[in-house]
């Protein structure tokens, strides 16, 4: 695999931004990346969704005493939610730079929050959006604009934080997964640190202290002592020694490897704490200092890298995202609904057997022209399935090209290592005298390019 075409797949979701990369560098493409503003303009869909808690609150109410109508409006809240995966899965597919989704889903998975508890699409919303216009801006600002989302605090129970009778999931989950990680706090400074939140819960345009559930009583974080409220936790939580390394160990884990040095975390961490935690010169750092080392195959390929890479080699536009999103979940990737607070483990899991195997029979289906698979399609229609059977294919290839040639550019846009052996099975499926004039070539290119999207090789970026 050329270098371009790994960082493409490695800042975005497919080879497409390889030619730009090799024209620009990756410093200029970089910065174009940065330089692209978010689109703030509310999904068409999500109108008419209830907004505040009191709207929130109504709409339940509503519900209460008929069944039938219950469950009509939680398919349409799963309906509405399927909609707002596709919105997303679209900008990760059409965006000319898409390291900002990316990075969005990178937070997702950091940040986590889930529909399946929460239940309230324009707060799933506006949680994402508070990421995405954020995620190339300053992690400790970041981390006070998410714990202030209705979305977190439903989600971890703060709106049951209240001083009398505090719930620690907020402040457990601020210190051991958001911030410093297992090993850099106490369970004290978690006792203490819900009495800071106690009283944050949802409001309309985001989290407040209800006067009548906080506390206001001093409480020791860390060894400093006051009454501390979310803000100036943060703040305290941002100067222990551990602050910039745990976050650190999971972009590089994100972005190159699934098993990044010490030396690396120790080594980009400290830049990011010299940085005041801005994300963006760090990014900048990590990926321009990495993008001439020989690191391919460093990190299994997730399902959304996996499936949109397969959708733009063969030039497949016809699949819309709602499918793609339905692979996801199937593949352990479902959007806005990581199985736990933890989010997606990632590495070694994205290969577990019933994974793989559901992605050589995606491939099979996609280069065989066809998606009529009803454990792929069992959210859509009928009518929906019978439009979604075939659909056009075109695999970019070397037309003029001998059997060598036409290999070594797909094997440089696919594969990250190819040893004696591999060669040897791509050259007698493609062999010596291969005429790509010939009727049935664009077949026999095909069917290469099948086997090589179902090699272990291919599973790796």
């Amino acid at each position: 695999m050329d270098t371009q075409t790994l960082w493409s797949l490695r800042l975005g979701f497919s080879g497409k931004q390889a030619a730009k990369i090799k024209k620009d560098g990756i410093k200029r493409f970089l910065e174009q990346s940065f330089a692209q503003k978010p689109d703030t303009a509310l999904p068409a869909f999500m109108a008419g969704q209830p907004k505040t808690p009191d709207e929130v609150r109504a709409s339940k109410e509503g519900l209460k005493g008929n069944s039938d109508f219950a469950k009509k409006s939680r398919t349409e809240e799963s309906q509405i939610n399927l909609a707002l995966k596709a919105w997303w899965i679209d900008k990760m597919r059409e965006d000319e730079f898409p390291l900002r989704e990316k990075m969005v889903l990178f937070w997702h998975n950091h940040f986590v929050a889930t529909f399946g508890k929460v239940r309230i699409n324009y707060w799933v919303y506006t949680h994402n959006m508070v990421l995405r216009e954020n995620a190339f801006g300053n992690f400790r600002e970041l981390t006070k604009k998410v714990l202030r989302t209705n979305m977190m605090l439903k989600y971890l129970d703060n709106g049951n934080n209240v001083k009398g009778k505090f719930n620690e999931n907020l402040s457990r989950e601020l210190l051991e997964l958001f911030t410093i990680g297992i090993g850099n706090y106490t369970e004290q400074d978690i006792k203490n640190g819900a009495k800071g939140l106690a009283g944050l819960s949802m409001g309309d345009k985001g989290g407040v202290y209800r006067p009548s559930a906080e506390n206001n009583e001093p409480f020791e974080y860390f060894g400093k002592k006051g009454n501390f409220k979310v803000d100036d936790m943060v703040d305290i939580i941002f100067k222990q020694k551990n602050a910039p390394y745990h976050i650190t160990e999971k972009i590089l884990k994100w972005f190159i490897y699934d098993n990044p040095p010490a030396a690396l975390v120790k080594y980009y961490g400290d830049y990011l704490r010299e940085k005041d935690y801005e994300i963006q010169p760090f990014l900048l750092k990590i990926f321009t200092e990495e993008f001439d080392k020989p690191t391919s195959g460093s990190k299994i390929k997730d399902p959304m890298v996996f499936i949109l890479q397969l959708l733009d080699e063969l030039d497949i536009k016809e699949i819309n995202s709602k499918m793609v999103a339905q692979f996801a979940k199937g593949q352990g990737m479902d959007l806005f609904n990581q199985p736990n607070v933890k989010g997606w483990s990632g590495g070694t899991y994205w290969l577990a057997t019933q994974i793989y195997l559901q992605r050589q029979n995606v491939a099979d289906l996609l280069c065989k022209n066809t998606v009529a698979d009803s454990r792929l399609l069992n959210v859509f229609g009928a009518e929906e399935k019978s439009n979604l059977k075939k659909f056009d294919i075109k695999l970019n290839w070397d037309r003029k090209g001998n059997n060598k040639a036409i290999i070594s550019d797909l094997k440089n846009r696919l594969l990250f290592q190819v040893d004696e052996n591999l060669q040897g099975d791509f050259e007698t499926m493609l062999k010596y005298d291969f005429n790509p004039a010939a009727e049935g070539a664009e077949n026999g290119v095909l069917r290469l390019f099948n086997f090589m999207v179902k090699t272990p090789e291919f599973q790796l970026i």
